[in-house]
């Protein structure tokens, strides 16, 4: 059984996607704190709550792989107060189970990074929810050192592609030229930065929890190369037809909208991912699975035909 732990959200649904196209007779257990509509006669859905352990262990019981793909409101103060207890029934869960656990993460933790992000870069968190991710991910990694779970790190950079506009390249772009409005980009359009295809998350973790060798690692999930905002804004355009008009956001206009929503208030202090080169590197993965990232024009056209089609 393959258990997915914050079902619904983008990455949980591309998985789940995986799972049902290459194993159809094994069991998939979908678990949030919401009701799911199931589709699949091996589909199940149950309820839990991360924060409470009694329910976190029963939803992992039975599992052979358990992939933890929940996220939280994008507020440092709940992350501060819930993501430390979270990782710990998770570590305290796997124990008792010995279920091998595959955690879906970011990377806040590297902090600024000159050059490419890779697996082995240090921690050096700028922000609050940067330590945070970094205190929970070492948290993680200190159990398998010790040898008292299988645990695996699946990192991605800043993601698109998703069927619920969770991405801001998804809503502030792909959907804007679709509608033939103009597009917005946050920070310095000039800078390089790269986005990792939501599908191309779900086959990843798909391949990692097919893989035991995999374990008790950090990977870095495909991604395709770096391009520069405006790059990525003038192939968007040229895929919906339109012209690559735009305006940026800078941080203190994030900061004044941020007075009146708590969300982006939180986006103020990951500001310096949009204003620096952003290089997530993902060579390991791919020269270890022999996978190739989905190229950005084609991730952008397939969901100009799919999800945010060209009105």
């Amino acid at each position: 059984m393959h258990t997915i732990l914050g079902a619904g959200g983008p990455t949980a649904n591309a998985l789940t996607k995986e799972l049902l196209n290459h194993n159809p007779n094994e069991t998939i257990r979908l678990v949030s704190r919401r009701p799911l509509k199931v589709t699949g006669t091996n589909v199940t859905w149950q309820k839990a709550d991360l924060l409470n352990y009694a329910e976190v262990l029963a939803a992992v019981k039975g599992s052979a792989v358990v992939y933890m793909c929940a996220g939280l409101i994008y507020d440092k103060t709940i992350w501060q107060q819930q993501w430390p207890v979270i990782m710990q029934n998770l570590i305290n869960a796997s124990k008792e189970t010995q279920t091998r656990l595959i955690f879906f993460d970011n990377v806040y933790m590297y902090g600024l990074v000159k050059g490419p992000m890779l697996e082995t870069t240090p921690y050096n968190p700028i922000s609050v929810k940067g330590e945070l991710r970094a205190r929970i991910a070492t948290q993680l990694m200190e159990e398998v050192k010790a040898g008292n779970i299988q645990a695996t790190i699946a990192r991605a950079a800043d993601f698109y592609g998703t069927d619920s506009m969770n991405s801001f390249l998804d809503m502030m772009v792909l959907d804007k030229y679709a509608k033939k409005t103009s597009a917005q980009w946050i920070g310095d359009p000039k800078v390089l930065h790269n986005f990792t295809y939501i599908p191309d998350t779900g086959k990843a973790m798909y391949l990692l929890g097919q893989t035991p060798d995999s374990d008790n690692q950090i990977w870095h999930l495909p991604t395709a190369a770096p391009i520069t905002g405006k790059e990525f804004i003038t192939l968007a355009a040229e895929i919906y037809g339109v012209k690559p008009a735009h305006t940026t956001i800078n941080k203190f206009m994030l900061q004044l909208v941020g007075l009146f929503k708590k969300v982006v208030a939180g986006t103020v202090e990951m500001y310096y991912q949009y204003d620096h080169d952003y290089n997530f590197n993902s060579s390991k993965f791919e020269n270890t699975f022999k996978i190739k990232p989905t190229s950005y024009k084609e991730g952008i056209k397939h969901m100009s035909e799919t999800l945010y089609r060209a009105k």
